[in-house]
């Protein structure tokens, strides 16, 4: 009896608890009181807006003094380039993935008849310039911070009284992630929010092919995860199931949200417990945010060709290469602006004009639903580059880890 009443106390106390909890509230509202359920709407987006005033100062403070911390110069820029050429690989394979999945199961090529097109001009408005690196950089928030705290952390390792101010920042760093604790005890109300506005808004009813594009999506990601990603842990005698069970927690909280930001702080804690350097992990995840976004890539890659199967516009393999060059660059932070990933699209099927942009339209149904899975893919694939980066680099400091394999 005590043994029940204990593990019923620690499941009620547990944040995870209160967060499915509320993902299944604000499920249940949406469908039986969908306009109800609209209203929460800013519930969730209030939530989210919260954490990301954290998301500057935790990203500038883990990058300086992940930088600063290393101390060696070329260990950084050796960390760096092993990063930046990890993302690279892996994102340009999830787009070829995704571009291979949508041609496999071609979830566009149905009887267009009953389909009514709409103008997705006031979405893509943006695209009808030239894409300008300089628009983009300063329309990203997060990349700017990026690029000033790489900065700081390389001047820092100059400075004569670099130890003080290390000590500052590491003071800050201790205040800045004691306030997030207590502001991800919301995350329950985040997630309801976010559930039930979705629910309210969509219902469970959608188009044929925007529910095959759906299905597609979260398998292709899924395999993305346990092949792709669980074969590169094992290489390093990791199991991808082991670290996800790890990681629930977290999940739960993207899953609820639709976003990885909010979960961004205890990933990097998990990491660290789990054995990963904190160096690495201050300068790998934080930037792995704006460079690493399997899930981004597997989404928009597929995207295009859907809509290239709902128009019956037939592609051919260098077209299929452009698509994949273009995206290369410009899905590139992605994540960081709210509404990128329209511009984006639009600008790769602007550039290859043969998809009509306006086809757009029909993604914004659905848009919301598979941001899920994108946003889970994302936070994986960056948790699993803190290990190979950590592996690779030697700074896998924890020799016990229990999710090695035997």
């Amino acid at each position: 009896m005590k043994n029940t009443e204990s593990i019923l106390f620690k499941a009620t106390t547990n944040l995870t608890f209160w967060v499915l909890i509320a993902i299944i509230c604000g499920v249940l509202l949406g469908h039986f009181h969908p306009e109800n359920g609209q209203k929460m709407k800013i519930v969730g987006d209030s939530f989210i807006q919260l954490v990301k005033i954290f998301i500057g100062p935790i990203i500038f403070l883990t990058i300086v003094l992940g930088i600063a911390g290393m101390g060696d110069l070329k260990k950084v820029g050796r960390i760096g380039i092993k990063s930046l050429i990890y993302f690279e690989i892996v994102t340009t394979f999830a787009l070829a993935i995704g571009v291979a999945a949508a041609y496999i199961i071609q979830p566009g090529k149905i009887d267009k008849s009953g389909l009514t097109i709409e103008d997705a001009s006031k979405y893509t408005s943006s695209a009808k310039t030239a894409f300008s690196w300089l628009d983009f950089f300063m329309s990203n928030f997060t990349l700017q911070v990026l690029v000033v705290a790489i900065i700081f952390g390389l001047v820092l390792n100059y400075h004569k009284k670099r130890e003080t101010v290390i000590a500052v920042l590491y003071n800050w760093s201790k205040i800045v992630f004691r306030a997030l604790k207590f502001v991800m005890y919301l995350a329950p109300l985040g997630a309801f929010g976010a559930m039930a506005y979705t629910v309210g808004k969509f219902g469970f009813e959608t188009l044929i092919p925007l529910g095959k594009l759906m299905i597609t999506v979260y398998i292709t990601m899924a395999i993305f995860i346990f092949v792709v990603l669980g074969s590169i842990l094992r290489y390093y005698k990791i199991s991808i199931l082991d670290f996800i069970k790890s990681l629930k927690a977290e999940l739960l909280i993207v899953l609820g949200t639709s976003s990885s930001e909010p979960a961004l702080p205890n990933l990097m804690n998990k990491l660290e417990s789990m054995g990963c350097s904190k160096s690495v992990v201050g300068l790998v995840v934080p930037t792995g945010y704006s460079f690493n976004l399997d899930g981004t890539s597997i989404y928009l890659s597929m995207a295009v060709i859907f809509l290239a199967q709902l128009y019956n516009v037939p592609l051919s393999f260098g077209e299929i290469l452009t698509i994949i060059g273009l995206l290369m660059i410009t899905s590139k932070g992605a994540a960081g602006v709210t509404g990128s990933g329209f511009i984006v699209l639009a600008s790769t099927l602007t550039a290859i004009h043969k998809i009509p942009v306006e086809g757009l339209a029909f993604l914004l149904g659905v848009d919301k639903f598979m941001s899920e899975a994108r946003a889970i893919t994302n936070f994986i694939g960056n948790g699993v580059a803190a290990i190979v980066i950590s592996k690779n680099e030697n700074e896998f400091v924890d020799p016990e880890n229990p999710m090695e394999l035997d």
